[in-house]
């Protein structure tokens, strides 16, 4: 090989190395979402959290939020598992025999305050389930709460348990089910986004949603009475996660950055965002002339033992699921709560 030869060898070896070391400097990473761009979940949420992400890895990582989500909303745990999208965020009991461990976030009385829950639940999930095989293929990233859903109807508040007796109410996933059911009403399941036309239609008599919900899904011109339980009716817990096997191909110091504004900074984002959006939800409500109530004891009480009887049943079976202390990890996340809700 003459001289010119070998250095257009040398050049071309450069040149390769440099496109190597680009490429490897520049990941983008695919994001599914299943609400509108537009929401205040994703504008306020996840797209500051995806700016964080490039500004920790000085930009070798991008997130590239997809146009439109890449399957139904039960199955982004299972996206992001399997490496469909990179990641994925969801509800976590629109799967509920598979993460039975996260049911006792969502009984009544857990709390309203979402930041404290949202940022409790992950705490938890830290101490108690980062190990536990049902969360294997996937890196956890944060979680969240809504703050507390409660009674929703269109012109009686909610206070006594004949209220209930009969009454057709929109629910979402088993705790509402069995909640509603011990109560004595009938639980007609539905999502959120459905409740105006089951209410236009007659399907349902009330409905069940956080009362950010009420004014987000236009719900405020059909639903005008509010029955506010103390610590809420119930909760829903959510996860943002990332397929483990795209987590662990980031080189060590990206996988730290992501983590830093991650985990329980990412927790607390999500929190404080569903405080402003109830807390906004609740005035706008207020001045446009809606009923809010409590219930009387009876209720109250009725509540609780349907709360008392679950945490009982989730004590029981909680070995089954891989969780051999489920008295203990309630207590610790109520502590949790407890702490950062003051």
């Amino acid at each position: 090989m003459n001289a010119r030869i070998r250095l257009h060898a040398i050049a071309a070896g450069l040149a390769l190395l440099a496109l190597t070391g680009t490429a490897q400097a520049q990941t983008t990473l695919s994001l599914s979402s299943w609400v509108p761009p537009t929401h205040y979940l994703v504008k306020d949420i996840l797209q500051p959290w995806m700016a964080d992400v490039e500004k920790a890895t000085e930009g070798r990582v991008k997130i590239n939020l997809l146009p439109k989500a890449v399957g139904a909303p039960p199955q982004h745990w299972e996206l992001a598992r399997k490496g469909v999208a990179d990641i994925t965020w969801g509800n976590f009991t629109y799967e509920p025999e598979r993460f039975k461990h996260v049911w006792f976030a969502e009984l009544p009385m857990m709390g309203t305050h979402a930041e404290a829950s949202s940022v409790a639940l992950w705490r938890t999930y830290d101490k108690y389930l980062s190990r536990n095989e049902t969360f294997k293929g996937v890196t956890l990233l944060g979680t969240g709460m809504l703050g507390g859903g409660q009674f929703h109807h269109p012109s009686k508040v909610i206070d006594t348990p004949d209220d209930l007796k009969g009454q057709k109410v929109r629910m979402g996933g088993p705790i509402q089910k069995r909640l509603l059911e011990d109560l004595g009403a009938i639980p007609v399941a539905g999502p959120g986004t459905k409740a105006y036309e089951m209410l236009e239609g007659g399907v349902i008599d009330a409905s069940l949603h956080a009362l950010e919900s009420i004014v987000n899904f236009r719900l405020d011109g059909k639903l005008k009475s509010h029955t506010l339980i103390p610590g809420g009716l119930y909760d829903a817990t959510f996860f943002i996660a990332m397929n483990e096997g795209k987590f662990k191909s980031l080189s060590a110091a990206d996988q730290q950055a992501i983590l830093k504004v991650s985990g329980e900074a990412l927790s607390r984002r999500w929190g404080q965002e569903f405080d402003k959006q109830n807390k906004s939800a609740e005035a706008t409500l207020r001045t446009n002339g809606h009923q809010f109530a409590q219930p009387n004891q009876t209720l109250l009480d009725n509540i609780r033992k349907v709360r008392t009887a679950m945490l009982q049943e989730l004590n029981a079976e909680g070995p089954k699921f891989g969780v051999t202390d489920h008295n203990g990890m309630v207590a610790f996340y109520e502590q949790q709560y407890k702490a950062l809700a003051k």
